[in-house]
């Protein structure tokens, strides 16, 4: 096999894809007559194909993860330094870059004190879900196991993390799930369920009722989103995070917040649960904490939960018995540390916010001129806009007509996202999340995009 690459010929490249890659969340079959798009540069807000096509990201690398943008030398050769000295040993021992992340990241958390490191998202809620039932086990007698989880949020891919996701697509074909996991109802209030004074209030209470109709004694954890994010983009109304808090105190209940999509700044804020004055048991990231550069997940907790598994030593059961092979790897906090940094450094939380408003005021001022947008919501730079085919019935866009929008905008060489796969009939919202780095042009120009891609779709 030759090994070698021509960098002016990417056949070989684009053949050996199309022969042996298994792709993440696409359809093989037009495969067989159309080239694979394989990226081969990124720079800033920037990637380019293996065409030469320049592409402005929309979406921070497809799936909301490339937060300081791409081709940051810094990282990389932090990563590298790191490597040469120390590359890995499982993490019954400690390492250097991880002792100095775990301690800057709990410097961002108030009220948190222990980090548990994983190299996924999907394996950091697991982590959380695992705690929860030995909890169960250790002070209940096993009875307080349900985990309670919200329809349109997503948690992962695993089998646990999906019996505890609420997008009935994604969940399609691959029950069944494990038992203990129950849902509660959304809190889209452009989606409202009935009409209320404060539907904010009213959404949480359906927490309530569902905690009752399954027995306070047998509920031991509630995993929410911050900001919903597969699901729609989705920020809860007034009133609904005080109540959620109200809920869990009240019921001795452990409030999971999963960051994995709004951590590290996404939102303008460190974590997307600090907009709203709660005080979480668990909270999980992955994606933005390194920004790609290296795979690296967390699962933070507090110490009044940390110490329930050191109260009895003489008890060879008595503490979290469990591993994580790759939350080892020292690549994943030497590039999570250089990422924090550059954070700061740049100021990025502050320009997520001025830039996330931009975007917000683009796509509403976009509504005044393309009906079809429906609702325009986010934080900071995590916005959506869904499309409706009536704003007074609110019928959904059609899945192809949303997709043919995504997919005129890749024509532009502009990057964007819409929700698919998610919830039956509703997977109608384009998403947005660029890059924390955006500019106002580079926010006018995906904006801008979107305006000559309705205008082709829907006229």
């Amino acid at each position: 096999m030759n090994t070698a690459i021509n960098p002016n010929d990417l056949t070989a490249v684009i053949e050996a894809d199309r022969a042996h890659l298994w792709h993440h969340l696409m359809q093989h079959k037009p495969l067989e007559t159309n080239d694979p798009k394989i990226m081969v540069e990124g720079k800033g807000m920037r990637v380019w194909d293996a065409t030469g096509k320049e592409h402005l990201d929309a979406v921070s690398g497809a799936v909301w993860t490339v937060n300081v943008g791409y081709g940051r030398e810094r990282i990389a050769k932090a990563v590298y330094d790191q490597l040469v000295k120390m590359n890995y040993f499982a993490n019954t021992a400690g390492s250097i870059p991880g002792s100095i992340f775990a301690e800057m990241l709990i410097d961002k958390m108030p009220g948190m004190s222990r980090v548990y490191y994983t190299n996924s998202g999907s394996e950091a809620n697991e982590k959380a879900f695992k705690m929860v039932r030995q909890i169960a086990h250790k002070r209940y007698g096993g009875k307080k196991h349900k985990i309670l989880y919200r329809e349109r949020d997503y948690h992962g891919s695993t089998i646990a993390a999906m019996s505890g996701g609420g997008q009935l697509e994604r969940n399609a074909q691959y029950g069944p799930f494990t038992p203990g996991f129950v849902e509660v109802p959304h809190c889209l209030e452009y989606r409202a369920q009935v009409d209320v004074e404060n539907y904010g209030e009213w959404a949480a209470d359906q927490i309530e009722a569902v905690i009752l109709r399954e027995g306070p004694d047998t509920v031991g954890a509630l995993c929410l989103e911050p900001v919903t994010a597969g699901g729609g983009v989705i920020e809860a109304p007034d009133g609904y995070w005080p109540r959620v808090q109200e809920i869990c105190k009240k019921y001795d209940i452990l409030l999971h917040i999963d960051e994995v999509v709004c951590g590290v700044g996404r939102t303008g804020t460190w974590f997307g649960y600090q907009h709203y004055g709660i005080k979480p048991d668990f909270v999980t990231m992955a994606k933005g904490v390194a920004s790609g550069y290296a795979a690296i997940a967390c699962m933070v907790t507090t110490d009044e939960v940390f110490d329930m598994f050191k109260d009895d030593s003489s008890d060879p059961l008595n503490y979290f018995r469990d591993i994580s092979t790759f939350g080892g790897c020292t690549a994943g906090p030497a590039a999570a540390v250089e990422n924090m940094k550059i954070i700061e450094e740049e100021n990025l939380l502050a320009n997520t916010t001025a830039m996330g408003a931009r975007m917000i005021d683009n796509l509403n001022a976009l509504s005044e001129k393309h009906k079809v947008i429906g609702d325009v919501r986010g934080k900071g730079l995590f916005c959506g806009a869904e499309l409706v085919m009536d704003r007074g019935t609110k019928e959904p866009a059609a899945e192809k007509d949303v997709q043919a929008v995504v997919a005129n905008c890749m024509a532009q060489g502009v990057i964007i996202g819409a929700t698919n796969r998610s919830v039956p009939g509703f997977n109608n919202t384009l998403c947005f999340s660029p890059a924390l780095i955006a500019t106002a042009d580079d926010i006018d120009a995906i904006t801008g995009a979107v305006d000559t891609a309705l205008t082709k779709v829907f006229g």
